[in-house]
């Protein structure tokens, strides 16, 4: 677990946008259950969330068509709630960061660590505004 202080500005960088944040099991079932789209994004300390999850996801809603819901969990910090998520995500194995976008609660797009990491933000967000354009 980090502390509260060190995550706080990582939370705000996609709860001040509208993402809102998941930090139990019950809300995770209830969010990618849910009928619609839904943006996901298993949020972490490391240095490709600063430079590229983050700033690609945020840069990713100026698309005309965007994602219903935005949800976000922070790993190594709400462990319940993200391994919740990473359930949904399945078959792909769990890492962080990660995009994931959902449909009337069925994966349909999925970024893992390896598509976002020594990747620029403006080609993440490229990537998930093409999915938005598939699926929303």
């Amino acid at each position: 677990m980090y502390p509260a202080e060190l995550v706080k500005p990582m939370r705000e960088d996609l709860t001040k946008v509208g993402f809102n944040e998941l930090q139990t099991v019950d809300a995770v079932d209830a969010a990618l259950t849910k009928p619609g789209t839904t943006l996901v994004v298993v949020n972490s300390v490391c240095g490709c969330a600063a430079a590229n999850a983050r700033p690609g996801a945020i840069h990713s809603l100026q698309n005309e068509k965007r994602p219903e819901q935005l949800v976000t969990v922070f790993a190594g910090v709400d462990a319940d709630a993200t391994n919740a998520a990473r359930g949904y995500m399945v078959p792909f194995p769990p890492s962080s960061p990660c995009i994931a976008l959902f449909k009337d609660g069925e994966l349909v797009h999925m970024l893992e660590r390896h598509h976002i990491e020594g990747r620029p933000a403006n080609l993440i967000a490229d990537n998930l505004m093409d999915a938005y354009n598939s699926f929303c």
